[in-house]
């Protein structure tokens, strides 16, 4: 199952909620909230704005309808503006004679990925959104908000859902201009994920070369053999852990690709949901400590053990990220606690033996290798057997020159 499928499966949850009224409410600005509610000093500056705006263009259409008009793109806009914060930059009006340009908002951190945002009101059984030619074109995303309140002069407060979003490169237009219900869309829990990842990947220009194949989509196989997720095989309770889901496992398919950045957006993303998954954490040092963040990886490996004390796997990568950072002895603790864990792990006695020698123990050194040789020979990795076979030799030579006092 890919994730535009989970995608789509959470946007029918979502419809059925709609219309029930159980939505998901969060105030926080840059998170995701199903529902936004605009009034007060916030509506009053975008209608003033709006009336300035009917004023300029009043030549094109009656005034009140250009007020109109304007006002339901900019309560969209708002919607928007908020869930995603600093993830984008606003198209500033001013500097574009006629509008926007077919472009509402641009990746802050790339301008090349553009943002349309379409308003409407209307039930939800009719409503349709449509976009240009043009339009797919200049974005990678095109974002649907559904207006409760019909838009007028005197209405005081607004109630907007983020209706769905949809991947530009998933539109096949057969003439200038496409429509589509709220149906059709993918659930706007997504959109701030695969933004993200759209901006993280060396395709995203190419995104027009191919409308068959979303290259956006998850392959069914990204998740590595020790995941403890598969979207596939999981009991899936509540859209908020199907979303969770789903970051995970962009975050194993971008940490097999050796996106690193990119898959820790993805656990970022999945921790604000479930912020007591030690996996999560685990997952998360491991690509903090592929980019050289030995602390950051620590830090996280600690939350993991927090949650989990027999994690052996989390001892044994804090073990090797103190070590790189020259924390010997904490290096050690972190050893023996996996193999209080996990008595045959070879590898947590090799790198222990590594530690002690740092420090100076020759001896204990050598109990841990010849531990480790026995686990290896036993396991049939010869290759590693004698590479400490090697090392326990070179220990042994030294404490004889040590003893003969040269």
């Amino acid at each position: 199952m890919d994730w535009i499928t989970v995608l789509r499966s959470l946007q029918s949850d979502f419809i059925k909620r709609l219309t029930s009224g159980c939505l998901l409410h969060c105030q926080t600005e840059g998170q995701y909230s199903e529902i936004t509610i605009i009034s007060g000093e916030r509506l009053k500056i975008l209608r003033e704005f709006c009336w300035q705006m009917a004023e300029k263009y009043k030549r094109v259409s009656p005034v009140r309808d250009v007020f109109i008009s304007y006002l339901k793109g900019k309560l969209g806009e708002e919607v928007v503006k908020e869930r995603l914060a600093d993830l984008i930059t606003e198209v500033d009006y001013e500097k574009r004679i006629g509008g926007d340009g077919k472009t509402d908002f641009t990746m802050t951190s790339n301008p090349g990925i553009g943002i349309e945002v379409k308003s409407r009101y209307g039930s939800i059984d009719k409503v349709r959104w449509s976009i240009s030619a043009e339009e797919v074109e200049k974005n990678s995303a095109v974002v649907c908000v559904l207006i409760q309140e019909e838009v007028n002069e005197a209405q005081s407060e607004y109630h907007l859902f983020l209706a769905g979003f949809l991947p530009t490169q998933m539109i096949k237009l057969k003439t200038g201009r496409i429509s589509f219900g709220i149906e059709q869309l993918l659930y706007g829990g997504g959109l701030r994920g695969y933004l993200e990842n759209l901006q993280c990947s060396p395709n995203y220009q190419d995104k027009q070369t191919s409308n068959s194949e979303s290259i956006y989509q998850v392959p069914h196989n990204s998740l590595t053999k020790s995941s403890l997720y598969s979207v596939k095989n999981a009991k899936i309770s509540s859209p908020s852990k199907q979303l969770n889901l789903i970051y995970i496992k962009l975050g194993d398919e971008c940490s097999e690709k050796g996106q690193y950045h990119a898959a820790i957006i993805n656990y970022n993303q999945a921790l604000q949901l479930y912020p007591y998954d030690a996996d999560i954490y685990y997952k998360r040092g491991l690509a903090r400590y592929q980019l050289g963040d030995y602390e950051g990886a620590i830090a996280d490996y600690t939350q993991a053990i927090k949650i989990n004390s027999h994690d052996a796997d989390a001892y044994y990568n804090r073990g090797n990220a103190r070590y790189d950072l020259g924390d010997y002895e904490g290096a050690i603790a972190d050893y023996t606690e996996t193999i209080k864990i996990n008595f045959n792990d070879a590898d947590a006695y090799y790198n222990r033996g590594n530690a002690r020698c740092c420090l100076g123990d020759k001896q204990g050194a050598i109990a841990d290798f010849q531990k480790a040789t026995s686990i290896y020979y036993t396991e049939g990795n010869l290759a590693k057997y004698k590479k400490v076979k090697e090392s326990i030799l070179d220990l042994e030579i030294e404490e004889s020159l040590d003893i003969l006092n040269f």
